[in-house]
């Protein structure tokens, strides 16, 4: 029997896969896009415009898909997520082929909607380095002043921040974001990460998107520079799960594990009652227990006469611990 498309969309892995495709989508045409305008545009773009839109962005993402897959839009949060148990490993290439795919369309999205421009921004020649490289739109490279290990650091702690954040923002044993507001509160982390770190490696802090579009860049005509300059290529891919993964076992041993636990109480009180043994102390005798429960008096016929005694409260209960 075949299955419906209908059927097929209604997996949990298709819409899991279909969410994460969308949401990278989404957030990388919007940060690739501003990139884009600060390198071609002059004094319509800005560094801030690009923090901006990669933050709401991702904010813009979290809607589209939160429900759905959780809208990782970012390898090294899957990596974590499944590193610490919260997710099966199962899921972990469906995520990351939905994450690299939408970031791959994005990437071609932007290169089709800009090709004038960075066809009369750089003469018709596609460079990686020099003063009209336009490789740049599309994934990051470490600038002059950095060497490739100061910035495999760079990215190792700032990925570490991100996550740092991230688990203390979803973490509803401790302070979290307020119910509606989490894809916001996501999406201004990014930004104050961008505004204050991400100078020396254009942080990157996401496999997925720096090594799609710069895949997409060497099938689009700027060649092999674009994983020979300073052999950076790995770097995006390789250090931001490090640093994710860091930053979540750091907020799991120094914060989570330290927030005080309310101790745990049965939501209904009938269901402790029936914990209480209604009985009498084992010290007392058969025979006293039956005088307790009842009266005797003698008549004057010298014929005893048993008369029910006054009922034990029921709210007289010995526990048994």
């Amino acid at each position: 029997m075949v299955s419906s498309p209908r059927t097929i969309l209604q997996k949990e892995m298709v819409r899991e896969f279909l969410a994460e495709l969308i949401s990278t989508y989404v957030m990388m045409v919007f940060g690739l896009g501003s990139v884009a305008h600060m390198v071609l545009g002059g004094s319509l773009g800005s560094y801030l415009s690009v923090n901006l839109s990669f933050g709401f962005g991702v904010t813009m993402g979290v809607h589209v898909a939160g429900k759905i897959s959780g809208a990782h839009m970012n390898a090294a949060v899957t990596f974590t997520s499944c590193a610490l148990g919260h997710m099966s490993w199962k899921k972990f290439p469906v995520y990351v082929l939905g994450q690299f795919l939408g970031s791959f369309l994005a990437a071609a999205t932007i290169y089709c909607l800009f090709y004038t421009a960075i066809i009369n921004y750089s003469g018709g020649h596609l460079t990686v380095t020099g003063p009209v490289a336009t490789a740049n739109i599309f994934a990051t490279y470490l600038p002059d002043h950095m060497t490739l290990w100061r910035g495999f650091l760079d990215e190792v702690i700032v990925t570490g921040m991100l996550q740092l954040c991230l688990s203390a923002i979803t973490d509803k044993e401790n302070n979290p974001a307020l119910q509606g507001t989490q894809a916001l509160v996501i999406g201004i982390l990014v930004v104050i990460i961008g505004s204050s770190l991400g100078m020396n490696s254009g942080y990157a802090i996401n496999p997925s998107r720096d090594l799609p579009p710069r895949f997409f860049t060497f099938i689009a005509g700027w060649g092999t520079q674009v994983f020979r300059a300073k052999n950076w290529w790995w770097v995006p891919v390789v250090a931001p799960p490090l640093g994710a993964y860091l930053g979540g076992i750091i907020y799991l041993v120094f914060v989570s594990s330290t927030i005080p636990r309310k101790p745990q109480t049965l939501e209904n009180p009938v269901e402790y009652e029936d914990h209480k043994i209604r009985t009498l102390p084992k010290t007392m005798a058969p025979q006293t227990m039956t005088s307790a429960l009842t009266h005797v008096s003698v008549s004057p016929h010298n014929r005893p006469s048993v008369q029910p005694g006054p009922p034990l409260s029921d709210s007289i209960y010995i526990e048994r611990f």
